[in-house]
């Protein structure tokens, strides 16, 4: 981070290529259209770029700041189109598939999207840095607000609302 507070072009290039999958990730879910998704972390990357003077290692770390930097990003963007957000079908194919992607090619993936849709939002953005993002619950905590246990609580949460769900589309 000092190299990149430096304006260090590898130091930038390296944080890039390490953190732009699951940012990217994160972001066409949250937007269900990559396009939209691309210029949404690149719109994170400018603007930690702007702001990489003020970053300070408190809470989750460089990859909670970007994380929280493009949830501002997606929050305006969802303001600005007054659209729900929504767990849908996107262009996955150039994207390398997560730890979530992975569950859903064992479970069947429509009944998992069907259920996860029906999750309330708050816990479909938890699971969403969680699992598909791959953040820790510190850095996740950082990106909410929230204590890295209560992360973990409301995760557990979540995962048994999903599991309930899952039993009434089977049932």
């Amino acid at each position: 981070m000092e190299r990149a507070k430096r304006s260090d072009p590898d130091a930038w290039e390296a944080l890039y290529r390490d953190a732009y999958t699951p940012l990217l990730t994160y972001a066409a879910r949250r937007l269900n259209n990559r396009e939209a998704a691309d210029d949404a972390v690149s719109e994170a990357f400018a603007r930690a770029y702007e702001r990489i003077d003020r970053f300070t290692w408190r809470g989750g770390g460089v990859y909670a700041w970007l994380f929280g930097i493009l949830r501002n990003v997606l929050l305006e963007a969802h303001r600005a189109s007054a659209r729900q957000i929504a767990l849908g079908e996107h262009d996955q194919a150039d994207l390398n598939p997560g730890p979530a992607e992975e569950v859903l090619a064992l479970e069947e993936k429509d009944h998992v999207r069907a259920a996860f849709q029906r999750l309330p939002e708050d816990d479909r953005e938890l699971l969403e840095l969680r699992v598909v993002g791959g953040l820790a619950a510190k850095d996740t905590g950082a990106v909410l607000g929230r204590r890295p246990g209560a992360v973990r609580m409301a995760q557990s949460r979540a995962l048994t609302c999903l599991r309930a769900l899952m039993a009434e589309q089977y049932s």
